[in-house]
């Protein structure tokens, strides 16, 4: 249960991490492609760009699993 929750909690920090670095570069993050496809249904997929679809399917996803993997490593460690 303590190991779920450390990496749990390593996952947490590393989303925010991401999430801040990916507004910062001016990519999309979950919750703007959200509100696009709220506000605009099935049209919002167009107006996101390539960078942006790369962020989100290719890198961000990579970022979690290397938070788990971090996370798993951390517990390990203690």
């Amino acid at each position: 249960m303590i190991r779920l929750y450390v990496i749990g909690i390593a996952i947490l920090l590393v989303a925010i991490l991401a999430n801040g670095i990916a507004i910062k570069l001016g990519f999309k993050t979950w919750y703007d492609f959200l509100g696009l496809l709220n506000q605009n249904g099935i049209r919002g997929i167009k107006i996101l760009g390539s960078g942006d679809y790369i962020w989100l399917f290719i890198i961000y996803p990579l970022c979690l699993g290397i938070a788990y993997w971090l996370g798993d490593k951390i517990y390990k460690l203690i």
